[in-house]
């Protein structure tokens, strides 16, 4: 069976400035021997503190970064030795969500624009009315009129923005996303809206996704499977409910503990 998403023995190391009179460098592991499987249909939650490597396995996982061990394999082809011109046919079929919308839209491009610049990669011979039509339909699908194509990101909201940012990601058809905090630069009133709309687009479309996030009620909600992380290395793995229900390391125990609490205080 082939998997949309498949690592293996994941290691990413980062160089630290010089250090001491003799100019050494120290070395940051950053993620430590990650290997996970993403089944077809289905999310795969990664959890972890501030720090815990998530956001470096997550650009591994879609190719921006390259491992300095470990291979990740997209629909059963491993990426890490591909050119830029051999990952093109793949890209289409991968996209990524960042948790600040704002940064991740060219704030000098019409959201038009920016929500069609993907398709200028993976589809480059698509007509101009076949590309004005697609960009309308999945920015109605996010829940915008075709009016909003001609204006600039700074003129909407941080909920907007993101909903414009998933526009972006899903315009492409693609089969696999990976969303690196999606909510968590957004107003709790609004976080909710957006996990659901990414819900009904995975249903809607058929996506495979990976959902990175330090919250675990966010993981919990969305996710058939959950990996925690803590300083670069996967602790455990498990099916959701059982892994909230039972989990088997103390780490997990003490997330767990601490969201229970925060939502506690929260409801006070």
């Amino acid at each position: 069976m082939i998997h949309p998403l498949a690592a293996s023995g994941l290691v990413r190391r980062y160089s630290l400035p010089r250090q001491g009179l003799l100019g050494r460098r120290d070395v940051l592991s950053a993620v430590r021997g990650v290997s996970l499987l993403l089944e077809e249909d289905k999310v795969l939650g990664i959890v972890g503190e501030s720090g815990s490597g998530k956001s470096t396995l997550a650009r591994m996982l879609v190719g921006l970064e390259k491992p300095d061990e470990g291979e990740v394999a997209l629909f059963g082809t491993p990426i890490s030795g591909l050119s830029e011109a051999d990952m093109r046919p793949l890209r289409r079929h991968v996209q990524m969500i960042f948790q600040d919308p704002f940064s991740s839209l060219d704030p000098r491009m019409r959201i038009g624009e920016s929500v069609a610049e993907p398709l200028d990669i993976a589809e480059p011979r698509l007509s101009a009315a076949a590309r004005h039509a697609r960009i309308a339909a999945m920015l109605g699908r996010v829940g915008f009129d075709e009016s909003v194509m001609t204006r600039f990101p700074h003129q909407f909201s941080g909920g907007q923005r993101q909903r414009i940012a998933i526009a972006r990601a899903l315009i492409t058809h693609p089969k696999l996303i990976v969303a690196d905090e999606p909510v968590s630069a957004l107003d709790v009133s609004i976080q909710a809206q957006i996990l659901n709309l990414l819900l009904d687009l995975k249903a809607e479309f058929g996506l495979s996704m990976v959902l990175i996030s330090h919250d675990l009620a966010v993981i919990r909600y969305m996710s058939d499977r959950v990996a925690v992380m803590r300083e670069g290395v996967l602790v455990e793995e498990n099916e959701t409910e059982a892994l909230f229900a039972a989990p088997r390391e103390d780490y997990t125990r003490r997330l767990i503990a601490a969201s229970a609490f925060s939502n506690e205080i929260g409801a006070v």
